[in-house]
């Protein structure tokens, strides 16, 4: 299912979207709702169920703080958004790229909250002067 929607965007961001589009040889709707995809997407169970940080003892909330992506992971990262900028990737390529920034932005995001709380118990510096 999906639903229709209007967006006014900058002329910069067209501009950009469009040059995407001629340069992968799709669809500028394709290009744009691809994108918004991979910059929302939904949330894994895991995230939706984690616990509290606040719950958490010290040891944990510093090991989420310090959580890194699996290397191997990282490195597939890194190749598959080489070859989308390239426009070379395929629908498998994109549908992995899809999951392992699904996972990235959720461990980011776990990850600033960790740091977050780890600051508030003074387990941590703060990042600001």
């Amino acid at each position: 299912m999906s639903t229709q929607v209007m967006v006014t965007l900058p002329d910069e961001v067209y501009r950009r979207a469009a040059s995407l589009a001629r340069l992968s040889g799709r669809r500028m709707s394709d290009v744009l709702a691809d994108t918004i995809a991979l910059s929302l997407p939904p949330l894994s169970p895991q995230a939706d169920s984690a616990q509290p940080l606040s719950a958490l003892p010290d040891e944990q909330v510093l090991a989420l703080a310090d959580a890194q992506m699996e290397p191997a992971q990282d490195q597939q990262l890194s190749r598959l958004l080489n070859q989308q900028q390239a426009g070379a990737l395929t629908e498998a390529e994109r549908s992995e790229l899809f999951v392992l920034m699904q996972v990235y932005q959720e461990r980011l995001l776990r990850r600033a909250q960790a740091l977050h709380e780890a600051v508030r118990r003074g387990l941590r510096e703060s990042l600001q002067p």
